[in-house]
């Protein structure tokens, strides 16, 4: 039950007025509430003067709540917790208890971010222990302790070699334990089975767990996250049973080695703590607006510890998943993250001390002219992107509309199977992706093995200026490159085939692996070249004989952030993660060259970034802030009714019965209807929804003697005079929106467009002169879009 705070009635001239005025209007109107008198103006210049708790009384239990798959009204539910608030401080002076409540009121923001933050970081602790060690399952177990990983099991180990520490007694690979033999081609073979069984097992376990019991826990899970955040609600997505599932199957999906990453799914798992915990606190509950408010710093926690960047995930909050982001959630939002990161930090998944796998320190600078190979990285993260958005979302569109897509335990289990095959044979596709990110990303120091650092010692340097001087290339680099190239072309390929089946499966490691391993190929053959020809004029100043000048593992870190931000369009909080997740504080001008290129590039091709492109093939409701709509066209070419349509259906304001509402409500889908004065005079005077209509019929027949279907409804102020034989007549104006936003009908889409936008408005009713034309829904608008786009608008709508 709610009594809208405020009218608006647009009517420009021109479509270049600035629409900013929307949201100061709002705000002013929404303030000038505070009184025990205001006036409320409705659409048909009818004023009254109403005291507000007058039309609060005997509230409707269910009125002002949401249907499933259906768009919240954000002005009403600020205008709810205004209302709220200013019942809580009219009452803390009466007694100790009521300032109890009203200071726990005040602080149950913190506390459920705070909670949302602990849990998130026990939760991701808890992903990357787990997933480390089933990862090691494949290839082996440790004998004397069967919940240690490889790494850990051969930690104590006195009989390891620098040159292979990690082999140890107490580490057994299957061959060992199944034939009995370390070396040779049966040992091989038995490995090669061995590493297929197990991913075979964790894809086919993941993706049925995922079916059975929470079909919600498949993807990355941010295009949904976007779109809640925006308003819509998708009642269970955010639920407990999502919440265990997605834990458990990213665990087993991330083991099985398939192409996907953990990191968007987590913020998915912090979204579901922060929409658990906010259930325990009146404020959060009951208020869908501000419900939102927790879910966009649950998502900078879940970033937080994806990464462990706790700045870029509130710059990620802010900039890519966030649709209403005022200043107290970026406090809260940078608090949850903090929370979050400390948690983690405490766990120490990892055994390195650090927030992340692969942190790493450069000890060179990078020098001007290297400027150009970054760029160039930019400009493959671009194509990259563009490649990738359109390949995946043809393969979606195709898996949506052909008999493959009804068959997503058999799809797993394929893509399973040939990822396992093809990524044995090569030790970089067969390492875990974060671990290849790791090791692409580490600079050659004295105590690196890898054969990436293998590296012939120049003895005829004439002089050595750093402690690890630029060298030539050995046999172990050139062929780590070619591995490296068919691992490149192995990924491109699987990840546009994995990211999107019903697995938990993320995008940002399998996109920073792409572009790492690109990256550390143009950093060697850079490398290599400064090396040999020193003396060419872009290498004279800077490349010296014997210096360190290039550091490969420094274009590894630039070519990632410039593939992940050509798949995501993510721009100031991708270059902050990549710095917190690496510590190359040093080198933000680079990969902000990087990154700017590899968006401009992308959007060359399209300005939709992966989620958007997701968003849209699932036709959710969403009006992207980024997205321009430049068309000439006016509220009366988009509203309806059209001309070939039968009439708006409307209510009266006293004419109508219980029995002609219900019959209404029956033969229509509509989710509101327009209430009118008469059918003569069109007058608007507000708007009323199906759902309260439904519940406050229902509940009056229930509660109030003598109301039937003959009752006459009445959404006046005043009961007409009635006979006296007439039964009861049913007062309904407390469920009515009294001020529904209006614009004229020649109020040009491209402002009513930035009104939906700016406001979160589900609906807008178009009026002339006062009189009801039409009606304008959230999905007419983009419908309109896809029509002036060229595409189907009955393809675009979620279903």
């Amino acid at each position: 039950m709610y009594q809208s705070c405020c009218s608006v009635e647009v009517s420009l001239g021109s479509a270049h007025k600035n629409i900013l005025f929307i949201a100061a209007l709002i705000n002013s109107c929404l303030s000038s509430a505070t009184g025990t008198h205001y006036t409320m103006t409705n659409g048909g210049n009818i004023n009254s003067s109403t005291h507000l708790l007058d039309l609060l009384d005997e509230p409707i239990p269910g009125v002002g709540t949401y249907d499933d798959f259906h768009t919240i009204d954000w002005v009403r539910e600020k205008c709810k917790d205004r209302e709220r608030h200013r019942r809580i401080n009219s009452k803390k002076k009466e007694s100790a208890w009521e300032m109890t409540k009203s200071l726990y009121d005040a602080w149950s923001g913190w506390l459920v971010v705070t909670l949302t933050g602990l849990a998130s970081g026990a939760l991701a602790g808890l992903i990357d222990i787990a997933a480390d060690w089933m990862t090691d399952l494949k290839e082996g177990i440790c004998l004397s302790a069967l919940w240690f990983n490889h790494e850990q099991c051969c930690w104590g180990s006195n009989e390891t070699t620098f040159e292979e520490r990690d082999k140890c007694p107490q580490w057994k690979t299957w061959a060992e334990l199944i034939i009995g033999q370390a070396e040779g081609p049966g040992s091989y073979i038995m490995n090669y089975i061995m590493y297929i069984f197990w991913a075979l097992s964790f894809a086919f376990l993941a993706v049925s767990l995922v079916k059975v019991f929470a079909p919600y826990a498949c993807g990355s899970g941010i295009p949904e996250i976007k779109t809640i955040l925006s308003g819509f609600i998708i009642r269970g997505y955010l639920g407990k049973w999502t919440l265990m599932i997605k834990t458990i199957t990213l665990v087993l999906a991330v083991a099985s080695g398939l192409s996907l990453g953990k990191e968007g799914p987590l913020v998915h798992v912090a979204c579901c703590c922060g929409n658990i915990f906010s259930y325990l606190f009146p404020k959060y509950s009951t208020n869908e607006a501000k419900k939102r408010e927790v879910l966009s710093a649950a998502s900078a926690a879940g970033v937080s510890v994806a990464f462990g960047a706790p700045i870029g995930g509130v710059l990620f909050s802010l900039e890519e998943v966030s649709y209403y982001f005022p200043l107290k959630t970026l406090w809260r939002s940078f608090f949850a993250a903090l929370v979050a990161a400390f948690v983690l930090r405490s766990i120490n998944p990892f055994g390195n001390s650090r927030l992340v796998l692969f942190y790493v320190e450069y000890h060179t600078p990078w020098y001007l002219f290297e400027l150009l190979p970054f760029i160039l990285l930019g400009v493959f993260g671009g194509l990259w992107g563009a490649f990738f958005i359109r390949a995946n979302i043809a393969w979606c569109r195709r898996r949506k509309s052909t008999k493959f897509g009804k068959y997503p335990v058999l799809e797993v289990i394929i893509v399973a199977a040939i990822t396992a095959v093809i990524a044995f044979p090569n030790p970089y596709t067969r390492l875990n992706t974060s671990e290849l990110i790791k090791e692409l990303f580490t600079d050659c120091g004295p105590l690196e093995s890898s054969s990436l650092c293998d590296y012939r010692n120049d003895m005829n340097a004439s002089k050595i200026v750093d402690d690890i001087p630029d060298r030539p290339a050995g046999t172990g680099v050139y062929s780590a490159i070619w591995q490296l190239c068919l691992a490149l072309i192995f990924k491109i390929i699987m990840t546009v085939f994995t990211f999107g089946i019903k697995v938990p499966s993320g995008l940002f490691i399998p996109s920073m692996a792409i572009g790492a391993i690109a990256g550390r190929i143009v950093g060697i053959a850079v490398e290599q070249l400064a090396y040999y020809h020193h003396d060419w004029f872009i290498f004279k100043e800077w490349c010296e004989v014997g210096a360190d000048c290039i550091t490969p593992g420094l274009y590894a870190m630039v070519g990632a952030a410039a593939c992940l931000g050509g798949v995501t369009r993510m721009t100031v909080s991708l270059v902050v993660i990549v710095f917190e997740l690496t510590g190359g504080l040093e080198y933000i001008v680079p990969l902000m060259a990087a990154v700017m290129t590899s968006k401009w590039v992308g959007d060359a091709f399209g300005r939709e970034g992966i989620y958007e492109a997701h968003i849209r093939l699932n036709g959710y409701p969403f009006l992207d802030a980024k997205e321009e709509f430049t068309h000439t066209t006016l509220a009366a070419d988009v509203m309806r009714p059209r001309r070939s349509d039968p009439p708006l259906a409307v209510l009266t304001q006293d004419n109508m019965t219980v029995e002609d509402i219900e019959n209404l409500i029956n033969e229509t889908s509509y989710n509101g209807f327009p209430v009118i004065m008469s059918k003569e005079s069109q007058r608007l005077v507000g708007f009323a929804l199906r759902r309260d209509l439904t519940i406050a019929i229902e509940s009056a027949r229930k509660k109030q003697e003598g109301i039937v279907g003959s009752s006459r409804v009445c959404f006046a102020q005043h009961t007409p005079s009635l006979p006296a034989e007439s039964p009861r007549p049913l007062k309904l104006r407390s469920i009515l929106d009294m001020s529904p936003f209006t614009v004229t009908d020649h109020t040009p889409m491209e402002i009513v467009v930035d009104i939906f936008r700016k406001l979160g408005l589900r609906q807008c009713l178009v009026t002339h002169n006062g009189r009801l034309l039409g009606i304008i829904t959230k999905k007419d608008i983009l419908r309109h879009m896809a029509q002036t786009a060229n595409q189907d608008p009955a393809s675009i709508m979620f279903n």
